[in-house]
């Protein structure tokens, strides 16, 4: 039997990719790059405030395991974008994607000369090439190396911040945190542009000096010519080598697609009555965005959502096996069905027929919409499902109107609640509704908002059926089911009858609670995973392990009888915290 944490561990595995390395190592190297930046704005202070700084970053830096991680973190995404621009077939993305790949590969062949003259001068002559040998070199002896390093530095820059923008842009944390990161992203290179210039200002005026040059343009410190011309060599052959290399690759290109249309053309059927055409190798989205055929791609072809999915009709077996992250991307979704796979990272070999699962319509194949909310985003979210008891019957003894009336009466008494608490009113479905907190706020504060909103429902309704009286044989009774967990939310509808909602388990076992409160005979049923994380006591409910349906395993329930102690309850937790 295999342990839980076998199973995570093996779970995570899957998961992992290409992208997730590609990820690991430029995050390394965007660390360095601020660690550097914020090292070059020190500039603006002073020179003392640089030669501080470069202390400690190189102490940091040349620390043995740190730089074997950085400079292997450095080979491999190197290797991986060489890698990407033999690999990607369709470049019909945002402008922003192939921009990216241009900038990265950039990079090599402008830092070249920096890595060398600093890096490798040190490993072979114990150069020391610090801030007044650098700005030295930039401002007197070789003013174009100034140039080609503020352009390497933003092309680095632009490059990063952009990979990180493709990361963070679906988290649930960005929309917060996008003004801050864009204020960072523009200061830090400015800044250390600045200090770049204010720490040559400096050195130009110590250059004045005799005893300055001396000591800082030492042979120890420059080396000799010959150790300069044996290191400009070594730059030449290896910026030669680099674009060598991308020569080779934009070759294999073309050889490849030769190839390819030599091996033969497959046809790929929509299921629409569309077919096209297209060289083997190709995948599935690939051909998509080849032929101009509309194709759902949130992520982009990233395996990094599951909107490009497609089913297979016929017999799934003949076709390639899913990779490891393609496996991991359905598992997520819940999808063991083998007809059903990433349109993005099938490659089929032979005709094939399909149909899309979600339809164009909603999400083209260029779908990276500005707002990731709108177009699916996973993330934490308490849900509140919210029901109207004995509807039905209160239909049956007055006219439709005067019921319509009443049922929006209550529905508004409900939303009332749910807003006043910070929560957001999602769909209405008859005389019930599903209420969503966390869209703004963390989880902690969203349970314990579902919380209070379920107390405040309580007043809101009682204050209905005051009002009602003279018109209610009975007051208005209600159930209520809240759940929280890992949901998708985005725009779910066709066209133009779109709707922003969530989708998830969390969801369904909101709508399970509520249909409980009746057998259970109480106003509200509170699943554990809201109390605990709340911060409601173990005691402060009465505690029942219920099935619910389409789980195997039972669950660990709270009643509530009357939701007016919860208001109580929230308020008790909060003033022990505080």
């Amino acid at each position: 039997m295999t342990s839980p944490s076998r199973e995570h561990f093996q779970e995570m595995v899957r998961g992992v990719g290409l992208r997730q390395v590609r990820l690991v190592s430029g995050t390394i190297i965007f660390a360095y790059l601020v660690s550097h930046f914020l090292n070059h704005a020190l500039g603006n202070i002073s020179t003392e405030a640089l030669a501080t700084g470069v202390h400690y970053h190189t102490m940091f830096w040349r620390f043995l395991p740190v730089t074997i991680l950085f400079y292997g973190a450095c080979l491999v995404h190197t290797a991986l974008g060489i890698y990407a621009l033999y690999q990607r077939r369709e470049f019909r993305w945002k402008a922003i994607e192939p921009l990216q790949l241009v900038l990265g590969l950039s990079i090599p062949m402008l830092i070249i000369f920096h890595i060398v003259g600093v890096r490798l001068g040190y490993s072979l002559y114990g150069h020391q090439k610090l801030y007044p040998q650098e700005l030295y070199n930039f401002f007197i002896a070789s003013p174009n190396r100034l140039w080609q390093t503020l352009a390497v530095m933003v092309i680095a820059w632009v490059h990063g911040c952009i990979g990180l923008y493709f990361w963070l842009r679906l988290r649930p944390f960005f929309t917060r945190a996008a003004p801050w990161l864009l204020a960072a992203a523009v200061l830090i290179p400015t800044l250390a542009m600045l200090g770049i210039y204010q720490g040559g200002r400096a050195m130009i005026s110590d250059y004045d000096d005799p005893d300055w040059r001396k000591q800082e343009l030492s042979v120890e410190k420059l080396g000799t010519a010959a150790q300069g011309n044996m290191l400009e060599r070594i730059t030449g052959g290896l910026t030669f080598g680099y674009l060598g290399l991308l020569g080779f690759v934009v070759i294999a290109r073309g050889a490849r697609a030769l190839l390819e249309r030599r091996g033969g053309m497959i046809a790929l059927s929509y299921g629409n009555g569309r077919t096209v055409r297209v060289p083997k190798g190709l995948s599935v989205l690939e051909a998509s965005l080849r032929n101009n055929v509309p194709h759902a791609s949130v992520c982009g072809g990233r395996a990094r959502c599951s909107t490009c999915r497609i089913r297979i009709i016929g017999d799934a077996a003949s076709l390639p096996e899913p990779s490891p992250r393609e496996a991991f991307v359905l598992h997520r979704v819940g999808s063991d069905d083998p007809s059903i796979r990433l349109a993005c990272q099938l490659r089929p070999n032979s005709d094939l027929s399909f149909f899309q699962l979600f339809l164009p319509h909603t999400m083209s194949a260029d779908g990276h919409a500005g707002n990731p909310t709108r177009i699916g985003q996973e993330r934490y979210l308490v849900s509140m499902f919210v029901d109207m008891r004995g509807s039905t019957q209160l239909a049956e003894k007055r006219l439709p109107f005067d019921t319509v009336f009443i049922v929006n009466r209550f529905l508004g008494a409900v939303s009332q609640a749910v807003l006043e608490s910070g929560g957001r009113p999602n769909q209405f479905i008859g005389d019930g509704m599903l209420a969503l907190f966390g869209l703004a706020t963390g989880r902690q504060q969203a349970c314990r908002q579902a919380l209070r909103a379920a107390a405040l429902i309580a007043a809101h309704v009682d204050e209905l059926n005051q009002f009602l009286s003279h018109d209610l044989h009975e007051p208005i009774r209600f159930g209520i089911g809240i759940h929280g967990g890992e949901v998708i939310v985005g725009d779910i509808g066709y066209r133009d009858h779109m709707v922003f909602t969530a989708l998830g388990d969390a969801v369904n076992v909101a709508a399970r609670l509520q249909d409980m409160t009746k057998s259970l005979a109480c106003e509200a049923v509170i699943s554990d995973e809201v109390r605990v994380t709340a911060g409601l006591a173990d005691h402060a409910l009465p505690a029942q392990e219920v099935a619910i349906r389409g789980r195997d395993e039972p669950m660990t329930v709270r009643t509530v009888k009357q939701t007016h102690v919860l208001s109580a309850l929230v308020s008790d937790e909060r003033a022990v915290a505080a």
